[in-house]
């Protein structure tokens, strides 16, 4: 039966090395799953592999968007999901890699959006609402109304935000309480690389101090030379908006790799937090994880 490779985990985790590895051993393609590697012009910041890293292997998902440009999980969803039947369709193995939990799960589960019929009159109001005040706004209308669904949806993911506050207010019922159930799309197995938290956070580190050694303060500076807002999408990930918020400080370059040392961090138990909760998901310790046992459990 066709199946569904996904590589996952948090940042400087090595996925991206592990997914090549991979994709040599089982005639795949990788599907990027990460909200920042879809942005052009975003290459060190985001730890984007380059050809050489890529080593032959194709690669969707990646610079497929302008950095002027927003791009939510159904932006994703609606670009990478025929991808995945394409490759299952011509008996490849579609290989998805990446931390954004989101994104993963968009593709590995059908849409759930409640049997409750569509009202247009709320749906317009919310989108009009999104468009005047921004998509943070009407999710924090979602977090008063039902935490449990926003808790869930990204703010960026302004489609499923409004359908959620449309089934609260057509229903006065919390869309969570609908008792949604998720249906997989595809057979899938995933795997994470679970390193010490220590070992993680040195790992964490280092890439920054390589990112700065690359020149991520000068391609920020670029950025913003093209034309590119602080307030853009893309300028809110990790890595982009401290050095921003520095350079308009005058803050210290040590104190601008501090900070997005920490944040990164942060992220990082985020991102275990939610990896942690996923179905048909194995967290193989940094020995473990490697490409033969993880394809003599895949093809299992």
């Amino acid at each position: 039966m066709a199946k569904v490779l996904v590589i996952c985990g948090t940042t400087a985790s090595g996925k991206t090395a592990l997914s090549i590895a991979c994709a040599k051993r089982l005639n795949g393609e990788i599907i990027s799953a990460d909200s920042m590697l879809v942005y052009q012009g975003l290459d060190i910041g985001t730890a984007k592999p380059d050809t050489t890293e890529r080593a032959g292997i194709p690669h969707h998902m990646i610079d497929v968007v302008s950095p002027f440009e927003k791009f939510s999980v159904s932006d994703y969803e609606n670009a990478a999901l025929p991808i995945v039947e394409r490759l299952l369709n011509e008996e490849k193995t579609p290989i998805i890699c990446g931390g954004t939990g989101f994104y993963i799960n968009s593709l590995l589960y059908k849409s759930q959006f409640g049997n409750i019929g569509a009202n247009e009159e709320i749906r317009r109001k919310y989108e009009n609402m999104a468009l005047e005040y921004g998509k943070e706004y009407v999710h924090a209308i979602l977090r008063e109304k039902d935490p449990e669904s926003a808790g869930k949806l990204h703010p960026n993911d302004v489609k499923r935000v409004i359908r959620a506050l449309e089934i609260f207010e057509a229903t006065g019922k919390a869309k969570s309480a609908q008792q949604d159930k998720r249906i997989p799309r595809f057979d899938f197995s995933a795997f994470s690389i679970d390193y010490p938290r220590e070992t993680l956070y040195e790992r964490i580190d280092l890439r920054v101090e390589q990112m700065f050694s690359c020149g991520l303060i000068e391609e920020v500076k670029n950025l913003l030379k093209l034309g590119v807002s602080e307030n853009e999408q893309c300028m809110q990930g990790i890595g982009y908006k401290e050095i921003v918020e520095g350079l308009k400080i005058g803050a210290a370059i040590e104190e601008i790799k501090e900070t997005i040392k920490k944040n990164t961090r942060n992220y990082a138990k985020r991102q275990i937090t939610f990896f942690k909760r996923m179905e048909n998901h194995l967290c193989l310790s940094p020995k473990d994880a490697n490409v033969e046992n993880i394809i003599e459990k895949f093809t299992k």
